[in-house]
């Protein structure tokens, strides 16, 4: 059995003992004392061993400071996605896993599986994901419909017409937007638990740490467009119905996210305090690399947004509009910047690159260049390109994170062009963030980014995910 719920199991044995013992000295009382004395025993007793009991809870300092879970890139659906695995249900003495999108918009974790009021040993189909129903008449079923849903005009208004058979109860449809495609359906919300494991921030234990969220069933026909193998939608934004609101004390509500740039090892997520360590450089707290500005809450969206008072390159800086908002989002690959500011960045790049052959444009991109000599590619360096932040703060994008190589010939400016209205005027994509180290703190509505690690000489596929018992 893993160390956490040992003791936790182990602590609530010891409860239940102290109590029995306590009461025997109860009862010896009785003979002695008049029913007033006794009952004012009683209560100051009682309040001396909650008082113990929760001096001895909060004198227990766990082992892990965070919970960790692998992050995977794939590159098999219409654009290049990231993805969490997660353990699910317990099933004949072990765990099954599942694959969810990661989405910093989503206001709730959905993904496939069924619902099922009466669990029962062997009553869920094989490798099948059997869920808890909520009823439409729950106050959860209430907010989710109409404080934390999803906000799309194509959604069609849900009902309490369905049940499930023999429950006697309405279930609570409810929209959900497929991040890929931006089509609506409908799933049914249930009662879920999703384990993780846990770790120190250098290391993945074995003792394990479980959530017990309000996320939604859907069908297996809701995933088509997804990458193979992934199942679900991972909400990570600042909803009460996304996972950090079911993540409690000792840990912290921050998430650190780093997202691999290649296909062969996988990146990490961490949510809780650091430290954050990276192989080769074990010995290094990440979060010493990181420079911090102040997250920015818009009215309704669940995600997540920073100023941008500028932007710089070589130097000579884009105007941009006084207090310019950009979004950091996990489903947009690249960048979009609004024209006016999309067309300022590449006149200001081409001049600064004007050494490097230009190549016929690639759609989606405006601005390419020829890597190619003599019938060999050649790799390419431009300079960076400087988000400048509130309180002066600096998010430089690296060659690597700015350059796209399309093919072996062609390589291309990795932003582009969202429209002449659209907002908001900046969206960060993942190619613009991949091998950065980014956190969002949740606790002090800062947001953490340290640049390239390339230039640290790591990356995010550098975690330590060999599982030990802990120290």
């Amino acid at each position: 059995m893993p160390k956490i719920k040992e003791y936790q199991r182990q602590k609530a044995l010891q409860i239940y003992i102290n109590l029995l013992d306590a009461f025997s000295k109860l009862q010896l009382r009785i003979y002695k004392h008049s029913k007033m004395f006794l009952l004012m025993q009683i209560i100051f007793f009682l309040l001396a061993l909650i008082s113990h009991e929760h001096e001895a809870i909060a004198a227990f300092v766990p082992p892990y400071s965070s919970v960790v879970v692998p992050v995977n890139k794939h590159i098999d659906a219409v654009k290049p996605l990231y993805s969490v695995q997660i353990m699910t249900a317990f099933v004949n003495q072990q765990y099954m896993h599942a694959n969810f999108l990661i989405d910093l918009d989503a206001p709730f974790i959905w993904h496939e599986c069924i619902l099922q009021w009466n669990t029962f040993p062997g009553s869920c189909p094989n490798d099948t994901l059997c869920t808890y129903p909520a009823s439409c008449e729950e106050y959860q079923c209430t907010e989710v419909r109409t404080t934390y849903s999803y906000q799309n005009p194509s959604c069609s208004p849900v009902t309490n017409d369905s049940t499930i058979p023999d429950w006697g109860y309405c279930t609570c449809p409810v929209n959900v937007v497929n991040p890929i495609t931006g089509s609506c359906s409908q799933a049914l919300l249930n009662y879920d638990e999703l384990t993780v494991n846990t770790s120190n921030g250098r290391n993945v234990f074995t003792g394990l740490y479980g959530a017990y969220p309000n996320a939604a069933c859907a069908p297996s026909s809701s995933f088509q467009s997804f990458p193979a193998n992934v199942t679900g939608v991972m909400a990570l934004s600042s909803s009460p119905y996304a996972l950090p609101a079911y993540l409690y004390d000792p840990l912290k509500r921050i998430i650190a996210l780093c997202l691999p740039s290649n296909l062969s090892a996988p990146g990490i997520m961490l949510y809780g305090t650091g430290p954050y360590n990276l192989l080769p450089h074990s010995n290094v707290d990440i979060r010493s690399l990181l420079s911090h500005t102040p997250l920015i809450k818009l009215p309704d969206s669940f995600g997540y947004f920073i100023n941008v008072n500028s932007i710089v390159i070589k130097t000579r800086s884009i105007d941009i509009p006084m207090n310019t908002t950009a979004k950091i989002s996990t489903v947009e690959p690249y960048t979009t910047l609004r024209t006016d500011i999309y067309n300022g960045v590449v006149r200001r790049f081409f001049k600064v690159t004007q050494r490097i052959p230009p190549a016929k444009a690639v759609a989606p991109f405006g601005l390419c260049f020829n890597t190619s000599t003599n019938g060999t590619q050649v790799s390419i360096k431009v300079p960076d390109i400087d988000f400048m932040l509130q309180d002066g703060m600096k998010w430089a994008i690296s060659t690597a994170n700015s350059i796209k190589q399309i093919t072996k010939d062609v390589a291309c400016l990795a932003f582009v062009d969202s429209g002449a209205t659209s907002e908001p005027a900046i969206v960060i994509g993942t190619f613009q963030f991949e091998d950065n180290f980014v956190v969002f703190d949740l606790e002090n509505s800062t947001f953490g980014f340290s640049s390239s690690l390339l230039r640290q000489q790591t990356s995010c596929s550098n975690f330590n995910f060999t599982l030990t018992d802990g120290p």
